[in-house]
């Protein structure tokens, strides 16, 4: 009896072992039923039955299984919902993966090949997140059918993305429709094959973002893929394939590649410390990936920050002027009146850092290196210009691109690109090596000229700090204020900004004459930190001065963020700094003069607010994105500026907008999105709630004061404003028309006809994206430009806005709520 009951233990043990281990298998008789799982044999992938978020239907996907936040990276029913739980995923007798319910009365899916000859295969989810259909259950060398081949909206590590000569199939990424419904979207990423074969991203049939051709270290439109030090991208083009792979240095590592339903195709890594996806790159990001953003023999440059971003490649000229002053390129250029083209002395013109045109119409030719690849072009008439098709191999050995007909799509970046050289004639080329000659001569004065002025600046700092030295010991009494100003100047260092700091330091009697002694009729406005004053300098020069106010909470801190933020700052969308002041206790931030003032004094104003029609309206809103997406994705640090607001949204002479005011911002690493704070400072109406509430802030808290800002743009209303009717606050008021689909009721009455209905829904839509609840659901900045720019896009419905007060009846004692003007100077998280 004993023995027996051993014997039992045992099996009992065993098969508890058994049932706990985990299986990675579908065969005939084994089946996947909606709640099973099935789990890779290093448990780093799961497949199962799903539902996308506040959605009942029921799908059929892989995701990462030791990540609690479900991630889904494939789906097989994609636009076949099961609408209740009686799925079944199984092994069929033809040896296929079918999807069904369990009377089989209708089939949802299937891997459609032809069935093995005996009738039985096996499939297995791989712990790369592949699964893999396999013929028989022994063989597991020979798959007749694999999900890597057919990409949901995810590419991963091992996956092929391209062309199988063999079968003719092309492997291509497409997006979920929305969060809610994975059904294969309008968006898609995938090789073209005409000319030099090439990535694109798609909406429809259009393209409207190029990767570009392979480079040999990466795609000529991904310039962060040459620095990527934690995959490796392996592009393949023999008889058999024309794909692209990547594989992990360190296979532990997660990484994807997700299309979104936005449109944006993001580098993600898993961050196992902060449990969360860190983005590695995004496209597209700036208005140049915008696919022939200024048209052919355009070329697109999104650093000429205080200019249109289209200019022409040399030799060319704008086919229509008219529309390039009102910054549209889209007709592109021509060549120069009077150019002679293919006639003795034409020559080639250099370009750096460059996107090389669209290849469709290039020739490549491995067997020239690049001074014969120069030869071939000029002998060829139809040649517009060349470059090297391989520039891992070298010039000599590099291979021979040439570029025949329109020359589109290109642009420069600020690092990567490559080489790309532009034929033009000789006029064209002696003017270029002109203006290139004198160009040297000015950059050799100007260092002769640093190099003196550095020599009598290292001869004032002695002199200075002698003298310091003599006077401390003469009355021993602490500098506290000099010891800031020297952290102050410390921080203004090249190491810290990354290139010369070009602001001037004002002297106290300088600022006190161009600003009439700070009188009243020089006054521009007064904040929380401090009072405005217009200023006119000595040589007429008009400027902005911002006097911090003693009993402000900006102290040297706040003074030091505000200087070192906008010294590090250059785009057309940000207010520019000119230099600073310190005398005593006194602190100074000198700026550009905008003349109109900020975008408050417009919008919230019964009198001027006709003169922003809804075209200004709308070209405002765009711009105030291209400066967040600027300091959120595009400059050197990430920087939440943590106090958008229409007061700091200055207007320049043409009504174009700059962010202003950095005194609270905060900068971030390149990896890192988001902080927490004791010292809650920003204000009322504007301030994200996981911020107001919890002191959490990231990019997403600018992101919801950019909701507000979008809200009251068109409504011409403050967050603040009372509405009766519903709600205390213009978010409420706005979420309620919303649900009634009268959004265009809120629309500013000053408007008038100018309105265009469509645009204006657009960005009702966006704003009440921005403002929803819960950070996750915002989209970020990128996402916003995108929506913005793209009127066709689907966009997901928004959730419940965060600050829904409704009025309740409490008398008169009833509080309203703050006003969105009150700044918060210090405020302690609960």
């Amino acid at each position: 009896m004993y023995q027996v009951r051993c014997i039992l233990v045992s099996m009992l043990l065993f098969l508890g072992f058994y049932f706990c281990t985990c299986i990675d298998t579908i065969t005939l008789t084994r089946p996947v039923k909606d709640g099973d799982i099935l789990v890779s044999n290093g448990e780093t992938f799961a497949l199962g039955f799903f539902s996308p978020p506040n959605s009942t239907n029921r799908y059929v996907g892989i995701w990462y299984n030791k990540i609690s936040e479900q991630t889904v990276v494939w789906v097989a029913n994609r636009d076949h919902p099961i609408t209740n739980s009686s799925g079944i995923l199984s092994v069929d007798q033809t040896g296929n993966l079918i999807l069904h319910e369990k009377d089989q009365s209708f089939l949802f899916w299937s891997t459609n090949v032809s069935g093995v000859a005996n009738g039985v295969s096996t499939a297995q989810l791989l712990d790369s997140g592949n699964l893999a259909l396999f013929q028989g259950l022994v063989n597991k060398e020979v798959y007749s059918w694999q999900s890597f081949d057919h990409p949901s909206n995810t590419y991963l590590p091992g996956m092929k993305l391209g062309l199988d000569r063999k079968t003719g199939l092309n492997k291509v990424v497409t997006s979920w429709k929305s969060s809610q419904n994975p059904g294969v979207g309008d968006y898609s990423y995938k090789m073209e094959f005409v000319g030099s074969a090439q990535l694109f991203l798609f909406k429809g049939m259009a393209r409207i973002w190029r990767a570009g051709s392979w480079t040999g270290l990466g795609w000529s439109g991904v310039p962060g893929m040459t620095k990527d030090n934690i995959s490796n991208g392996t592009y393949i083009d023999n008889e058999d394939e024309v794909t692209i792979v990547y594989l992990m240095h360190n296979p532990a590592m997660l990484s994807r590649f997700v299309l979104t339903e936005f449109g944006t195709l993001e580098r993600l890594t898993w961050e196992e410390v902060s449990r969360k996806w860190i983005g590695f790159w995004y496209h597209p990001k700036d208005q140049c990936d915008g696919y022939n953003h200024c048209g052919p023999f355009g070329f697109c440059d999104p650093y000429a920050s205080l200019t249109f971003e289209c200019d022409c490649l040399p030799g060319y000229e704008p086919r229509s002027p008219q529309d390039w002053y009102i910054r549209d390129g889209s007709k592109g250029c021509k060549r120069k009146v009077g150019t002679q083209m293919c006639k003795f002395g034409d020559g080639f013109i250099e370009l750096a850092r460059v996107k090389v045109p669209d290849t469709s119409t290039a020739h490549v030719n491995m067997s020239l290196g690049l001074k014969a690849c120069a030869e071939f072009c000029l002998r060829n008439c139809t040649c517009m210009g060349y470059a090297s098709a391989d520039i891992s191999k070298g010039a000599d050995d590099g291979g021979c691109i040439t570029w025949h007909g329109e020359m589109i799509d290109t642009r420069t970046f600020s690092d990567g690109g490559q080489f790309f050289y532009i034929r033009v004639d000789a006029a064209e080329l002696a003017n270029y090596s002109s203006k290139t000659l004198n160009r040297s001569h000015r950059n050799l004065f100007l260092v002769i000229g640093m190099t003196i002025t550095a020599a009598g600046l290292l001869l004032c700092i002695f002199i200075y700090c002698y003298l310091r030295k003599k006077k401390a010991k003469r009355n021993k009494v602490g500098f506290n204020f000099e010891s800031s100003l020297k952290s102050l100047k410390s921080s203004l260092t090249e190491k810290d900004i990354g290139g010369n700091v070009d602001l001037q330091v004002f002297n106290l009697s300088t600022i006190t004459k161009a600003t009439d002694s700070f009188s009243c009729s020089n006054k521009l406005g007064e904040g929380g930190f401090g009072t405005v004053y217009k200023g006119k300098l000595l040589n007429g020069e008009e400027i902005a001065v911002k006097r911090l106010s003693q009993s402000s909470g900006q102290g040297m801190q706040e003074f030091k963020n505000e200087v070192t933020l906008i010294a590090k700052l250059q785009h057309r969308n940000l207010v520019r700094l000119l230099g600073y002041c310190f005398h005593k206790k006194e602190k100074m931030l000198v700026y550009e003069y905008l003349p109109n003032k900020g975008l408050d004094s417009y919008i919230f104003d019964q009198e001027k607010a006709f003169l922003l029609d809804w075209k200004k309206r709308f070209q405002i809103i765009q711009g105030i994105v291209r400066g967040l997406l600027y300091l959120h994705h595009d400059s050197r640090l990430r920087i939440i500026h943590r106090d958008l607001k229409a007061s700091n949204v200055l207007l320049d002479t043409n009504l174009n907008p700059k962010i202003a005011d950095f005194g609270m911002a905060k900068i971030f690493g390149g990896d890192e999105d988001e902080g927490k704070t004791r010292r809650v400072v920003g204000t009322y109406g504007y301030m994200s709630p996981e911020y107001a509430m919890q002191g959490l802030f990231s990019v997403k808290s600018d992101v919801f004061s950019f909701g507000v800002l979008v809200l009251e743009i068109v409504s011409g209303k403050k967050n603040n404003s009372y509405f009766k009717e519903n709600s205390v606050h213009l978010i409420g008021h706005v979420w309620d028309l919303w649900k009634q689909e009268n959004a265009l009721m809120v629309v500013d009455s000053s408007l008038g006809d100018t309105v265009n209905a469509d645009e204006v829904l657009l960005c009702i839509h966006v704003g009440m994206l921005c403002v929803q609840e819960l950070a996750a659901d915002r989209p970020t900045m990128t996402d916003v430009a995108f929506m913005l720019s793209n009127h066709d896009t689907i966009l997901p419905s928004p959730n419940q806005p965060a600050f829904i007060f409704k009025q309740v009846e409490c008398g008169r004692d009833c509080d309203v709520g703050s006003g969105n003007d009150e700044a918060i100077t210090i405020l302690h998280a609960r």
